[in-house]
């Protein structure tokens, strides 16, 4: 029985997953950059399964693979790693969005993502087993306006995800992608700089995804017999779907 790893386990989908996967009693790392909510997380869950902190921005190549790397017992032998740090940062236009913000989009939702998927994927493939499971998004498949860089850093998860499984047939390691669509966290707030009254307006009138509903998924995908796997999980609130094409009738 190997340990858990999730990243961005501090806050949403990360978070609601440690609560669910604790009561596997199995070892879990806790990596995000906000030690103190771990902290407090840590708290909740050591009753129920042996928990290790990391302190770790998954944008810092180095520390990743120093700290992935040297985990010790019982965390060493990782069997699942849940790739869920990631954000959003403004809706602007292509042609009026920040700079920074792209960068920051392309550093942690792709670049992060591959430093913690390449740092424990030696450890896997010695064991012959193991599951990543990659956060995606709806707006890998979808566009919308203002989503430019976002739905490109997640497209970019959606192929890595397949090109991965293709790199570890018969290796015993499974891939799965999970894209949620409307999902209520902190993910708007952050997305419009901690501004909680248009983060809120955004699921104004509908019922959108919970943390826990995407949490249930994960659990439910790690625990399908070691020969299934999970390519990619795709998941809307009812109440959304795919949007007419845009046309510009030049009025």
């Amino acid at each position: 029985m190997g340990s858990i790893i999730i990243t961005g386990a501090s806050s949403g989908f990360g978070r609601a997953t440690a609560r669910k996967i604790a009561r596997l009693g199995q070892p879990i790392v806790l990596a995000a950059r906000r030690l103190s909510r771990l902290e407090a997380l840590a708290g909740e869950l050591q009753a129920l399964a042996p928990v290790k902190l990391l302190a770790l921005d998954v944008r810092d190549r180095e520390s990743v693979f120093e700290q992935f790397g040297n985990l010790p017992e019982p965390f060493s032998d990782v069997a699942v790693l849940v790739n869920n740090a990631g954000l959003a940062l403004g809706l602007g236009a292509a042609d009026e969005a920040n700079m920074d913000d792209w960068e920051t989009m392309v550093d942690t939702n792709i670049k992060g993502l591959m430093y913690c998927t390449r740092a424990i994927l030696p450890t896997m493939v010695k064991n012959g087993l193991g599951h990543i499971i990659n956060l995606g998004s709806v707006a890998a498949s979808w566009p919308y306006p203002g989503g430019n860089v976002y739905g490109g850093s997640k497209a970019f998860v959606q192929q890595f995800s397949r090109n991965l499984r293709s790199d570890l047939v018969g290796k015993g390691i499974r891939v799965s992608n999970i894209e949620p669509g409307m999902c209520e966290t902190e993910f708007s707030v952050v997305r419009f700089d901690g501004d909680e009254a248009k983060a809120g307006a955004v699921y104004d009138g509908m019922q959108p995804l919970s943390a826990e509903d995407i949490a249930d998924l994960i659990c439910w995908v790690i625990s399908l017999p070691a020969h299934i796997n999970i390519n990619q999980l795709e998941v809307m609130p009812v109440a959304q779907a795919w949007s007419a094409f845009a046309v510009d009738r030049g009025d």
